[in-house]
């Protein structure tokens, strides 16, 4: 049965094993994928801490910002959405970029998932809905999840003003991109 659904092609993976495949994006207003220049500085701050780690991609949309980690590096990637069109996308991303035996794609909303999950991760990417109140108790539901070391990425808009400490981590640093907040969390000694 084919899938049915309408799908822009507006991405790519910048570098690494998967450099250049261009990603598919479900068109509407529900998605908001990462603006390619955030992604690339995103990627540049974190370029020494991706290699050999496990990610996930909760809120991951079509997974572009799991699957460039893969692409640079990563070991593992989980990708996390509640939509059933955005697990489609991101299904399709990783299998067309060629990281099925690296990445799982799962369709559930991201308080079941961390109540579910007995993994550990050691890079967070959190880009929830921007006007749904959904990124604080998303970094708290992560907490249990986090390995020694881990680093938490927050993408959000700059009226939304998160506390220096949430549960153990701490803010590392924070980039400003035109409308786009990204507040980096490490736990641990950084």
């Amino acid at each position: 049965m084919p899938i049915l659904f309408l799908l822009v092609i507006q991405m790519r993976v910048i570098t690494g094993s998967a450099r250049g495949k261009r990603l598919i994006t479900p068109e509407g207003r529900d998605v908001r994928p990462t603006p390619e220049k955030v992604k690339e500085a995103l990627f540049s701050a974190l370029q020494f801490d991706i290699e050999g780690r496990r990610i996930l991609d909760l809120f991951a949309g079509s997974g572009q910002l799991g699957i460039e980690a893969l692409s640079r590096g990563a070991e593992s990637a989980v990708l996390v959405d509640n939509s059933a069109i955005s697990v489609r996308t991101a299904t399709a991303n990783v299998s067309s970029c060629g990281f099925e035996g690296k990445a799982r794609v799962v369709r559930s909303d991201f308080a079941t998932y961390c109540a579910m999950s007995r993994e550990t991760f050691d890079i967070v990417f959190l880009d929830p809905p921007y006007n749904e109140g959904l990124l604080v108790p998303a970094i708290k539901a992560v907490l249990p999840l986090l390995s020694d070391y881990a680093t938490v990425v927050c993408e959000h808009p700059p009226e939304v003003v998160l506390d220096e400490e949430i549960g153990g981590l701490k803010i590392w640093r924070t980039y400003r991109y035109g409308k786009i907040l990204i507040t980096v969390y490490r736990k641990g000694d950084f």
